[in-house]
């Protein structure tokens, strides 16, 4: 080959140098933490799926969006494009293995051939959390006190969860005479933050006709607190309706809580993807409303009627971690250990080379990140790659520190030493100045 080959990456895709990645992985950490206290399991699933899979159920305009070929053996296969559809696969296949019901949380990447912008990429993570095998309202309020914990998580100044029920909007097209457009007038809703409210009646009008789209509109914007907005959203629909009861069930037991100030019944929340079939939900930041929602889901208690012939309700979120973490980065919040070393071990002398390593065992022992420089050079020189690296620390070990058992530890920073230190006085030290 005689030219070299340009080291570019493909539009909506990325590479991430070790300080964003670093906060990258933290912030899953951190999210991981949550879900483990609630009792949630990890799993996996393959990145390529049999594309029947995958479209079975995911709406038109997500499967315009998905990555779709035939591989080599002549199959038609397709990259997932989020964790729900392959979970509901997931689960009909090990069924027999799993005990229900069964909270599962996946942090993975995914793709669609989408459109780029701000927070969106075709390459990117999502992070589920879902229980599975229950329609319990007790399920749907889980998943909605995990979505409060996972933003108080991550040090989110402000937030609000919007939630609403599929079902009782179905039910309220159902008596206006537009059932059979339900489908298109839930993507049209869907859209409405991002459209507006005229752009949205417009669209409305020709579904709805001009009094059908007048009274869409009118439900889908109603105002109040949570209570207020359930009895209004129930005048417009059969007193019997299950969603509303539902509805009025989960407005119950977060007041109960005391957490009525951090979600708001919404019933303009309907999600774009067909297999909702019960509450909804999103989440907002209230300092950047523009960002749109950071953590959206809801119940989907058919999904898995493609795959097997159990019955397995379920209900689950999903934080887009990408457009999160531009969220963080921009409040100037989130998880950020986990960064690099804290303490640089100095390279002064070859024959000390097993000990340098000893010595940064010593410290990682301590639960302190260190690493060791690897060749001799100026001092000088290691100082600048610390400073580079954006280690804070140094570790000084010559000959005779090393007969006398002693070493000195340098804060870069302040340019402050401390010398003669004892393993034990080192970890203490190390321990004070670590937080």
């Amino acid at each position: 080959m005689n030219g070299i080959i340009e080291p570019r990456v493909l539009k909506g895709f990325r590479d991430f140098l070790p300080d964003k990645e670093a906060r990258r992985l933290a912030t899953i950490r951190t999210l991981e933490g949550i879900f483990s206290s609630f009792g949630f399991l990890p799993i996996d699933t393959p990145v390529l799926e049999y594309t029947e899979v995958l479209l079975g159920k995911g709406g038109g305009e997500t499967d315009k969006q998905v990555y779709r070929f035939t591989d080599n053996g002549g199959r038609d296969v397709a990259m997932r494009y989020d964790l729900t559809v392959p979970f509901a696969r997931f689960m009909a296949a090990h069924l027999p293995e799993l005990t229900l019901p069964f909270r599962r949380y996946h942090a993975a990447k995914v793709w669609r051939g989408e459109n780029t912008q701000r927070g969106r990429y075709r390459e990117f993570i999502q992070v589920d959390f879902d229980v599975v095998g229950t329609d319990a309202p007790s399920a749907d309020l889980e998943i909605l006190l995990l979505m409060a914990r996972c933003m108080e998580a991550l040090k989110i100044p402000d937030c609000r969860i919007h939630f609403s029920h599929r079902g009782v909007f179905n039910s309220f097209l159902t008596g206006i005479g537009v059932g059979e457009k339900a489908a298109d007038v839930l993507r049209t809703v869907d859209k409405l933050a991002k459209v507006g409210a005229e752009e949205t009646g417009k669209t409305l009008s020709e579904l709805c006709g001009p009094d059908g789209a007048r009274r869409v509109l009118s439900f889908i914007t109603a105002k109040g607190t949570m209570r207020e907005v359930a009895d209004r959203m129930a005048a417009d629909v059969p007193p019997d309706c299950s969603g509303i009861i539902r509805l009025r069930e989960v407005v119950s037991r977060l007041e109960e809580l005391g957490l009525s100030a951090r979600y708001v019944l919404d019933p303009s929340i309907t999600r774009g993807l067909d297999y909702y079939t019960g509450i909804v939900f999103e989440t907002f930041l209230t300092q950047l409303p523009q960002i749109g929602s950071v953590c959206s889901g809801g119940r989907y208690d058919d999904l898995a009627s493609l795959y097997t012939k159990e019955r397995l309700p379920g209900v689950g979120a999903s934080i887009g971690l990408d457009r999160l973490m531009a969220a963080l980065e921009e409040l100037g919040v989130g998880a950020t250990e986990g960064r690099g070393p804290s303490v640089l071990v100095l390279f002064m002398d070859e024959s000390l080379l097993g000990h340098y390593h000893a010595l940064a065992e010593t410290v990682r022992a301590a639960g302190i990140p260190a690493e060791v420089y690897p060749e001799k050079r100026k001092l000088q020189a290691q100082f600048s790659y610390a400073e580079k690296a954006g280690i804070p620390y140094a570790l000084i070990c010559g000959e005779a520190e090393k007969a006398r058992g002693v070493v000195s530890l340098k804060d870069l920073g302040t340019r402050r030493s401390w010398d003669d230190l004892s393993p034990d006085a080192l970890r203490g030290k190390l321990k004070e100045l670590h937080g």
